[in-house]
This record gives C-alpha cells, structure tokens and sequence, in this order.
C-alpha cells in the first residue's frame, strides 16, 4: 500500500482509544482497571501468517483476537488479550462497503475487544447480542450502525488442527 494513503489516514491512536473505551463501557464483563491490552497494527501478509498458524486459515482477515484468560477469568486478569488488525484489509472492505476507513476501524477494535471480553458470533442468538453490543458501542461514538440491512452470520466452523494450539476468537 502507497504510504501516501497511509498519511492520509491520520494518527490512528485517538480513535483507536475511543473505541476500546466506548467497547469496554458496554461490555457485560469488565476487566481489571489498568488491565493491559495490546493492538497489532499490520498488513495482509503478516495477518495471513498469524491467521494459518493460529486458526488453520490460510488467508489474510480483518481483526484476530486472542484472549489472555478464559471468559470466567477475565475480569481478574491483569491482561485483556491481543487484537491485530490488517490495515490493508481494512482499507479494501471500507472501500468495497463506501464507509470511512475510521468507522470501519472502529468498528473492527471494538469487535476485536468484545471477543477477548468473552463475546462470540458462533449461532445466530450470540451473533445477534454481540452485533447489538458493538452497534451501540459505535452510537457512542458517532457512528453508524455497520449491520443495517444485514442478517448476522455466525462464525464458520475452525478447521481440523494437526497440532493442538490455544484458538484464539476472531
């Protein structure tokens, strides 16, 4: 990607904290106050590497979250987890959908953030309170609801794995 888009882009750091804290404000499971989270800013290649390794899926994605502590642990835990995000992907998909890249970053942290606070999409009922949960996270912030006019999809199936690894949710 041309690092002229990239400066265009701006400093990503408010809006990224925005995010987490309108996430963390609607969250049903609160972690630890000064709990740690760290965010991995990357590109396609780097995603696709991590996405194979950890979750048997050999393509780039949007956002991988990989909790620190199970469900149940979490707000005891002194670290949150670990979100990565590809801003190559990221770039295309608010392209492809005519929403600003922002929003649509907004949208992935929080998302990202809500997993590793035990939040899923695998059937449609957790699908469905967890798309409520980051639309209203995103009314927070000024933004648009992201899912209008679309059906929540749960998650597909993770492949078989030849080695056992922790899974992280994506």
């Amino acid at each position: 990607m041309q690092s002229r888009k990239w400066r265009e882009i701006g400093d990503l750091r408010p809006r990224i904290l925005a995010a987490v804290d309108a996430g963390l404000a609607l969250a049903p499971v609160k972690p630890l106050p000064g709990a740690e989270l760290s965010l991995l800013l990357t590109d396609d290649k780097r995603i696709r590497i991590v996405n194979r390794d950890w979750r048997g899926f050999d393509k780039a994605t949007n956002v991988l979250s990989f909790p620190a502590a199970p469900p149940e642990r979490i707000a005891s835990s002194p670290v949150i987890g670990d979100i990565v995000i590809a801003l190559e992907t990221v770039a295309r998909e608010a392209e492809a959908e005519e929403k600003p890249f922002g929003d649509h970053l907004s949208h992935l942290v929080i998302h990202g953030l809500l997993h590793l606070l035990g939040e899923d999409h695998e059937t449609e009922a957790e699908a469905q309170r967890m798309e409520a949960l980051e639309t209203a996270a995103l009314a927070r912030l000024g933004i648009a609801d992201p899912y209008a006019g679309s059906e929540p999809e749960p998650m597909q199936p993770r492949p078989a794995s030849k080695t056992k690894k922790p899974q992280p949710a994506s």
